[in-house]
């Protein structure tokens, strides 16, 4: 019975793929409408962070990566997108934020939060790991040291 249960969870990991990124628009802080599909027609691994002005381990998650981004650069050309989620009525603190940040990465507001339904996304912070259009990794949560398990990850993935 063992070796049966073991060879379910084999067969089942070997069928699972990555899922793709979904395509919908988000828009850039100037107001720009960004397809998703940018993010699928790369070859470079992005970690994508969704976050909201109102999370305190969202903004700690991206502080924290943004403190060592270019270090991931140097080694490993990774790039990082933070897509707010925020709704309605707590958008307009975003650029706000941002302005107060030094953030060196792309920042992008999932205004009618589509990206953030086709994900499924329930609990932030939530980050992604993507890899040729497909999505090899996803996290919730965040507890500090949590980015260097992330640079790890991306590293093990690098060509």
């Amino acid at each position: 019975m063992r070796t049966f249960f073991t060879l379910c969870l084999l067969f089942i990991s070997l069928c699972v793929k990555a899922q793709d990124i979904p395509e919908v628009t988000v828009k850039n802080l100037a107001g720009d409408d960004i397809s998703t599909s940018e993010f699928k027609n790369s070859k470079d691994i992005k970690v994508i962070s969704f976050w909201a002005t109102w999370c305190v381990p969202c903004i700690n998650e991206l502080d924290a990566i943004s403190e060592i981004y270019q270090d991931w650069q140097d080694e490993t050309n990774v790039e990082v997108i933070a897509i707010s989620t925020d709704d309605a009525r707590t958008r307009r603190r975003v650029k706000p934020l941002i302005n107060g940040k030094d953030w060196e990465f792309k920042i992008y507001v999932d205004e009618n939060q589509d990206l953030k339904r086709a994900l499924n996304i329930n609990i932030l912070p939530y980050v992604i790991i993507v890899k040729d259009g497909k999505i090899i990794h996803t996290r919730t949560g965040y507890t500090p040291g949590s980015e260097e398990e992330l640079f790890e990850i991306v590293k093990q993935h690098t060509d």
